[in-house]
């Protein structure tokens, strides 16, 4: 199966900026207007695919971008993800960042609270502080 990304050309036509290893693209439905893309070069699904000087680039890029954003739409503020996985919502296997430029009045999302924000409808109390305790250690057990 090919990239959406990588082959089809209404999208690259639309490239904001370009270089040999990363690029900018307006996204084709975006959450507010200005909400931009930003990809390597290369082909990859996941984030730890990415070379050093990949990431370097691509998030040299997004800098650039969310200047760029302040100036053309008045971005005040910016939300900033990827997705890794179809179970948190990647659809397409190419590693893009989004960048999602936020001003006053804007239609989005005008709250973030992140269970709502990736998905987890429905509050819930706060995790007792010794599970909390208990979960950092497993994680930095994990680590090595």
């Amino acid at each position: 199966m090919s990239c959406v990304f990588c082959s089809n050309a209404e999208i690259a036509q639309r490239a904001i900026a370009r270089s040999d290893l990363a690029w900018a693209v307006p996204t084709n439905i975006p959450i507010v207007p200005g909400h931009t893309l930003i990809l390597p070069t290369r082909c990859v699904a996941t984030f730890e695919e990415l070379t050093t000087n990949e990431r370097e680039v691509v998030f040299s890029l997004f800098s650039r971008i969310k200047k760029a954003l302040a100036v053309a739409v008045g971005a005040t503020g910016f939300n900033i993800a990827w997705n890794e996985g179809a179970v948190a919502g990647q659809s397409v296997p190419h590693f893009h960042l989004h960048v999602v430029p936020r001003y006053e009045g804007d239609t989005g999302i005008t709250e973030y609270e992140p269970r709502t924000f990736l998905y987890r409808p429905g509050s819930r109390e706060a995790t007792p502080e010794a599970e909390l305790r208990d979960m950092a250690t497993r994680i930095a057990q994990a680590l090595g």
